[in-house]
Order: structure tokens, then sequence, then C-alpha cells
């Protein structure tokens, strides 16, 4: 069996039939806002409301937050289109998609705040300190002060820290996409609670419309049944 919806005019199955008096106030008065005849005597298809429920949480949204910015669509769309919206940004793509600069800043930074690297610059250091005192007599290509060696130090340092907020900076963006992912995952779930809130509500509205149909026909039958008594006696 097949029912004709007052919103669209369009036949449903029975089955997703949802009666006016089931729908909360305010997804009727939007319900009005398009289509004005629609009353307590109307109804409309499951599919139908959920679309009224989908407009209403973004009407909310809008509302508490003001207009809408990208990710905040974005959400309403995944909501629109259950679709996932949590992503990882370090994931491979983000790694495939990296330049070779990008990447080489990366391994730079990562080696540099290693105790490998520290171990083996001290050693260097010791080493370099050693071979022009001791066996060089302090005669060799760089002895005391170590003016060479502080060249090399100071030309390390200058590569070494621009290359090193390269990475910071590609970082920072990591950390700006992952609280942008954790917001927008945040809002979503916030907003299909409230969905299932509204779902919930009309379940139980529905189960309380059920249950006064039922005591409707258990009265009437106990009346019958009276009715047949008071003949008998």
């Amino acid at each position: 069996m097949k029912f004709t919806s007052d919103v669209s005019g369009k036949e449903f199955p029975q089955r997703e039939k949802v009666a006016a008096t089931l729908v909360r106030k305010p997804l009727v008065e939007m319900i009005k806002k398009d289509h004005p005849e629609f009353d307590e005597t109307c109804s409309l298809a499951m599919s139908e409301l959920n679309e009224y429920r989908e407009k209403y949480i973004a009407d909310f949204l809008q509302q508490e937050l003001g207009p809408l910015d990208e990710m905040e669509t974005k959400v309403v769309n995944a909501l629109k289109d259950k679709t996932i919206i949590s992503d990882n940004p370090d994931d491979d793509d983000d790694i495939a998609n990296s330049t070779f600069g990008q990447r080489v800043a990366d391994r730079v930074a990562a080696f540099g705040g290693s105790w490998t690297f520290i171990i083996m610059f001290v050693s260097f250091l010791l080493g370099w300190i050693a071979v022009n005192i001791v066996l060089l007599a302090n005669k060799g290509w760089d002895p005391y002060p170590f003016i060479l060696l502080n060249l090399i130090l100071s030309c390390v340092a200058a590569l070494q820290a621009p290359v090193i907020m390269m990475s910071q900076n590609r970082q920072g963006e990591k950390d700006r996409d992952k609280a942008e992912n954790d917001y927008m995952v945040n809002l979503k779930s916030e907003l299909e609670i409230r969905m299932l809130h509204e779902k919930i509500d009309h379940l139980i509205l529905q189960q309380e419309q059920a249950l006064i149909e039922i005591q409707k026909a258990q009265i009437e039958a106990m009346n019958d049944i009276l009715n047949r008594l008071e003949k008998k006696l």
C-alpha cells in the first residue's frame, strides 16, 4: 500500500507515513513556511521529515554561530550526505604531496633534535680540538682559539635554524589541520546527537499515540461487554 504525501504530492510506501500530529511544533512551523496548507490532518514521508530535520539543524547552527564558514558548511553537507568527515593529517597522502624541500626539512629537524646528532656533534668537536692541540701541538690548520671551527659552527647554526623553522611551520600547519578536523568532528557529533534526540522524541510520540489508540479500543471493547451484560440482566 502507498499514500500520497501532503508536502510533495508524491507516493510513498505506507510504512514511511508520518502523521503531522507526531511531528514536533518547530518542524511543523518550518514545513508550513514551504507549504502553508500543511496542518494536523496532513502527513508526510519519513524521508521528507528527515530533510526538514537536517534543515532545522542547519538553521539552528546558523542562528547559534552566525553565517556558516567553510568548515561548518562541510559538516552540514556531511550530515546530509551521511559521509565520514574525520581525516588524518599525518596519512601517506600528506607525505606524497609534500615537496622535496619539505621532506628534507623534516628529516633535518628530526635528526637535529636527536641524541645521535648530539653525540656525533660533541665527538666531532672533541676530535677537532684534540687533533689541533694534542697531535699537531697547536700548530695545525686551526690552532687555538679555533677560528675555523667557530666559523663552521656559525654556518651550521645559520643553516640549521631556518630549516628547523620550516619544519616547525609545517608541523604547525598539521596541528591546525588536526584542530579543524577535531572541531568539525565534534560539531558533527553534537548535531547528530540533536537529530538523534529528535528521532527519539518522534518515536516516543508515536508510541504514545499507539498506546492511546489501544486504550480507546480496549475501552470500546469493555463498553460493548458491559452493554451486553446489561441487556442480559
